[in-house]
Order: C-alpha cells, then structure tokens, then sequence
C-alpha cells in the first residue's frame, strides 16, 4: 500500500498553526448563519458546522474520529457552543442529510462512478509515462478536483493506482516482447550469463554508473 504521506491526498496536519486554525475552520459569518438556519440543536449546529468546514478543506468527508479534538474546540469556540456540546448526530439520515446540504453548498457532484471514471481514465493515461504510485494518485487527485468530485477514500485510489499501472506495464511488456525477433531475445538472456574475467553478468556491466567523459572510458564502452 501506497503512504499516504507521499501523496498529495488532502489529511489533516499532526500539528496546525492558530492561524491556519483561524484561515481553514473559522466559520464565516454567513457560513455560520446558513448552519444555524439547517439545525434545532447546538450538536447538530457543530457537527453540520463541522462537515462543512472539512469539507472546505479536504475535499471529502472525514470519519468523527479522524477530525482533530483542535478542530473541533475551535468550530465549537468559534461558534460560541459551550465547551460539553459534541457533534452528535441522533441518526445516520441526520449525517447523511447534512452530507447533502454541504454538497449543495459547496457545488459538488456526488457520483462515485463518475468520479472513479475520471480517476482511471487520469490513472491509465499517466501509467503509460509514470511509474510511481504516488504520481499516479497525484494525477487522479488534479483530476478530480478540476472536475469538482467528491474526492474518493485513499484506499480506492490507491488499489487503482496499483490494479491499472500492473495492467498498463504488463501491456508495455508483451508489446516488447512481440517485437523481439529470436536473436533479441537470445542476446537479452544472454545478458544473465555469468562469466569473463570479474565473473559478473552482462547485465552487471549494463548497470554500472557511467564513469568521467573520455575517450578511453568510450573505448572501453564499445569492447
């Protein structure tokens, strides 16, 4: 599995700035309206509050256990809740209802077959260029931002990534091999050979580090 470290995949920060607090999960004044006019009670004013100032930031909705205890004593502060309000919802079509409205809000199409769509079509275009997982994400992630998706889990994009750049290579690989004549393919093997005077193969040779620009070092080259 791909780190997601290595990606561009939006997460929240171990340790965040207080302005960077202040910049991303300060609710504005007609934001903070717009939640009161939606909810009947202070946890479900947090927790829409919540969704929608995560959703800002990260481009999906997090799991209530992956949003930072920070985050949500400054939602709660900003907002003027007192400090025992949590962001509970009393039924899963409460959280699904608030899913929607920010989804409205923010102008965000939720169509996960679309969206995986455009990531393997973003996926398999880059693999036939790039190799590195986390490249191939990154594609994916530019792509689907453009195209204002909700962003699918990492996991997701992640199995793609891995499923297409195996299907991609081993395409690359059997194109090769069709266009190798029996001669080709006799002196590739051979380059596993063992033997001469260093008893190494001539694929050792091939991965050696090119040595200082010379004309003895070219000779050498050619033998």
């Amino acid at each position: 599995m791909t780190s997601i470290e290595r990606t561009a995949y939006p997460r929240f920060k171990r340790l965040m700035s207080a302005r960077e607090m202040h910049v991303f999960f300060t609710p504005k004044p007609e934001e903070a309206a717009w939640v009161r006019e939606r909810t009947r009670s202070d946890e479900h004013l947090l927790a829409l509050a919540l969704a929608l100032k995560c959703y800002q930031k990260l481009g999906y909705f997090p799991k209530a256990d992956e949003v930072p205890e920070t985050v949500v004593e400054h939602v709660r502060g900003a907002l003027e809740l007192a400090e025992d309000t949590g962001p509970h919802y009393e039924s899963v079509n409460t959280a699904k209802l608030h899913r929607k409205l920010v989804r409205e809000r923010q102008g965000i199409s939720y169509d996960q077959e679309r969206a995986r769509q455009i990531a393997e079509e973003a996926i398999r275009s880059a693999a036939l260029v790039k190799n590195n997982p986390p490249d191939l994400i990154n594609v994916a992630l530019e792509e689907l931002v453009r195209a204002t998706c909700e962003l699918p889990a990492f996991r997701t994009l992640d199995e793609m990534a891995a499923r297409i750049r195996r299907e991609v290579n081993e395409d690359i690989f059997a194109t090769i091999r069709s266009r190798m004549t029996l001669q080709d393919r006799a002196r590739l093997q051979g380059l596993l050979d063992v033997g001469g005077l260093e008893g190494k193969s001539g694929l050792n040779r091939l991965k050696k580090p090119a040595k200082r620009p010379s004309w003895s070092h070219l000779k050498e080259q050619h033998k």
